[in-house]
């Protein structure tokens, strides 16, 4: 499946993780092909069938896999079962101490966020669009790992594959609002022309995890709008009009047996 591997995770022991492009999946025409969203539009069976191929690229069942409805918000859920969830809930992230298990991101130009504390062994998982960046998604992410026994000194954090600086062109009204939440962002936004900015959202999530006092943060570098063979981007798609699917992001903590 040709997942992204993050060399900041390199040499942490007892997690498993992946950052899943768009490849070796089922999914057809707009959501061709490996579309990990069912609320995107797609083929249920389709959506079904990929994420079975995740989970067994994972060495794990479909079951073992949460994910969330994801709305921009700065809500996080604390996984503290093995058991699958009775509803999906909404949030846009999640933490937990559970083995065996793994936290799923749902993105097509926001940045997906995975974080772990290695020698506390507890996981989290963030999508973190703008909204959710300005909101504190991914500062309430490391409290509530924090609240199962991590350390924020420990964390490391990884930025998955989203929209880079040079593909995201945005308008005075998000400047002007962004800055309302939070002036020292501007510095990552650059003048376009024309009431125009091209806004650096990896630079600006590693940002804020450098301010929150992580251990360490790193952007994998890729950039999800000029990448059509290997990520959904909802912006690309828009602006063809066309429907967009949606990668996943992955982390779990592996059985201590295990290594």
């Amino acid at each position: 499946m040709e997942p992204v591997t993050p060399s900041l995770f390199e040499v942490a022991e007892g997690i498993r993780y992946r950052f899943f492009t768009r490849r070796n999946g089922v999914s057809e025409g707009e959501y061709s092909s490996l579309n990990c969203s069912i609320q995107a539009g797609d083929d249920p069976a389709k959506v079904r069938e990929n994420m079975r191929r995740v989970a067994l690229n994972l060495g794990c069942t479909v079951e073992k896999i949460f994910v969330l409805h994801q709305t921009h918000s700065s809500q996080v859920i604390t996984v503290q079962s093995r058991e699958p969830f009775e509803k999906t809930p909404y949030a846009d992230a999640l933490v937990t101490d559970c083995s065996n298990i793994y936290l799923g991101i749902k993105t097509a130009d926001c940045a997906p966020v995975l974080f772990a504390d290695v020698e506390n062994r507890v996981v989290g998982a963030a999508h973190a669009g703008w909204r959710g960046a300005v909101g504190g998604i991914l500062e309430n992410t490391l409290s509530a790992m924090e609240e199962i026994g991590a350390k924020k000194e420990n964390v490391l954090a990884m930025v998955g594959p989203c929209i880079a600086p040079q593909s995201y062109e945005v308008g005075q009204d998000m400047f002007d609002e962004f800055l309302k939440a939070d002036v020292k962002a501007a510095l990552f936004f650059t003048p376009a022309g024309k009431g125009k900015y091209r806004f650096d959202l990896p630079g600006y999530v590693l940002a804020r995890l450098e301010r929150a006092g992580i251990g360490a943060a790193e952007w994998v570098g890729k950039d999800t709008y000029s990448s059509e063979q290997d990520y959904f981007s909802y912006r690309r798609s828009s602006e063809k009009g066309e429907k967009c699917g949606r990668q996943l992001s992955v982390i779990g903590l592996l059985d201590e047996s295990l290594f």
